[in-house]
């Protein structure tokens, strides 16, 4: 029996040895301007086989444009990449693929209207006619090996964010990625999941040779799994670091000093703005039943549960965007069930979606046309008067990029900050979905400081996070979904977040 057991354990040692596959990857002195912007300045680093890496700094401080060039979907001005030692000339991310390297993006490149499987088939080495036997066969091994829940004929317009992060991870992996690099990719799934995927990049990295590339803002995450981490700040290399480091130098490294939270100040509430009456959501996973809610002008009410718990429906039915079918939603006591978004917005409700490209902006549109989209005028535009508005709006939201600039060239804090710029200045009632997706310590900071700000002027803002530390730091009161129930928590000083997440896993806190 020993040596059977001997025989299995060499047997699997050798097949691991084999699957192991070693990559050496270089980023030499890479430059890369846009006008007068520096996004990356020489900067060099260096990539082992089987190590997970962070790539850390502030938002614009070029860690995306670096990765966009690692991945292949823009050329550098200057400098180059060198795999094992030789340089690596491609300039498309499937050119890059082909060579190992694969990027997950922050907001996922798939195909809305096709089938989970189906984008998993794309660029398949075996053309265009793939046998979707065994690539359904394949793609069910993947999942499974990370430990994925993704259903192969789900549709990716029904996936949330976090399941089409995961669905491209497994798209990656199959086509041969060595180099994986994760742009922000715990935003929308739960500390489950998280833990769940983390584990699998540990293992494929210990046990495959994968390099793991992770660009998060989320230093828990970062200290979580990973190795090493190399700091940008203005587009240069700052700092080299083998984790574990003091938090605070980290914070140090990235923004040249401790990042100050604003004290927490309480919530002075008005008359109520929004009320929800046994209210009955349908939702491709569960329907959430029978909610009912004061939102009060003043205060803010944070969304709590896990992706997928109908915290979204909710939102977006009070924002006219989906409908409930059953129960009553008031706005200023006047009932609003199936009024349209715009008759809503012109009755000051906003809604800033997660989904900074698709929903909330328009890629290929300049700034200076975006705030034309938002600024009143009838069929006539005054463009010197609106380029105006889109200068100030930059000076005063800090948005670094400037009014010709398109938005997909702006990187997310900065996309973020001028979905906010775009608001109007006076709102009753301000719905939010994930409003620091993807930013660092301090912009996430300075956002919340706009927020509150438009709280103590009498806004009522509804907001949605997987982040519990945010809700806890934010909310002034909670509503926890789960299995389409909800749960009202008026005071969330009483409250840990550890109590929280169990409320949210269905638990008793």
């Amino acid at each position: 029996m020993l040596s059977h057991i001997g025989r299995s354990v060499k047997g699997n040692l050798r097949k691991a040895e084999r699957l192991k596959q070693t990559m050496h990857v270089e980023i030499d002195r890479v430059t890369k301007i846009f006008g007068t912007l520096r996004a990356n300045d020489g900067v060099s680093l260096s990539l082992e086989s089987g190590r997970i890496y962070a790539i850390l700094g502030e938002n614009g401080a070029g860690k995306s444009t670096l990765m966009k060039i690692l991945s292949g979907f823009m050329p550098a001005d200057s400098g180059r990449i060198l795999i094992d030692g030789q340089p690596a000339a491609y300039d498309t991310p499937a050119g890059a693929l082909a060579r190992g390297i694969g990027m997950l993006h922050q907001d996922p490149l798939d195909v809305h209207n096709l089938t989970a499987l189906e984008n998993f088939m794309l660029g398949s080495p075996e053309g265009l006619l793939p046998d979707r036997r065994t690539a359904r066969k394949r793609f069910v091994e993947q999942v499974q090996r990370l430990g994925f829940v993704l259903s192969p004929d789900t549709y990716v317009d029904q996936l949330t964010i976090g399941e089409r992060q995961q669905l491209e991870i497994v798209r990656l992996l199959s086509l041969g990625a060595k180099l994986l690099i994760l742009d922000e990719p715990t935003t929308g799934i739960s500390a489950e999941q998280k833990d769940m995927l983390f584990g699998s990049l540990k293992r494929l990295a210990r046990e495959a040779g994968l390099t793991v590339v992770l660009v998060s803002h989320k230093l828990e995450d970062v200290e979580a799994l990973c190795d090493e981490v190399y700091v940008l700040r203005r587009g240069r290399v700052v700092g080299h670091r083998t984790l574990p480091q003091p938090t605070s130098e980290l914070v140090a490294l990235m923004f040249g000093g401790d990042v100050q939270r604003a004290p927490r100040v309480p919530a002075s509430r008005g008359s109520i703005v929004l009320q929800v009456r046994d209210l009955t959501i349908p939702s491709r996973r569960l329907v959430v039943h029978n909610l009912s809610l004061d939102v009060y002008a003043g205060e803010v009410v944070g969304l709590a549960g896990l992706d997928g718990s109908g915290q979204r429906e909710f939102v977006r039915a009070c924002a006219g965007l989906q409908a409930g079918s059953e129960g009553r939603i008031l706005l200023d006591n006047r009932p609003v069930n199936g009024a349209s978004y715009h008759r809503l917005a012109s009755r000051g409700v906003a809604y800033a979606p997660a989904g900074r490209l698709e929903e909330g902006l328009v890629a290929g549109l300049t700034v200076t046309e975006h705030f034309a989209l938002v600024t009143p005028g009838g069929l006539w535009i005054d463009y010197r008067a609106v380029q105006s508005v889109a200068e100030e709006r930059i000076t005063r939201y800090n948005i670094r990029g400037r009014p010709e600039n398109p938005v997909q060239t702006l990187s997310g804090g900065n996309q973020q900050r001028l979905l906010l710029a775009m608001l109007p200045s006076r709102l009753k009632l301000l719905l939010l979905e994930d409003p620091t997706r993807g930013l660092d310590v301090e912009s996430t900071a300075w956002v919340w400081r706009q927020l509150l700000d438009r709280r103590n002027n009498g806004t009522a803002i509804v907001f949605i996070s997987p982040d519990l530390d945010e809700i806890m730091d934010y909310s002034d009161r909670i509503a926890v979904f789960c299995d389409g129930r909800v749960t009202i928590l008026d005071d969330p000083s009483t409250c840990t977040v550890e109590q929280l997440g169990r409320l949210i896993g269905g638990k008793s806190a």
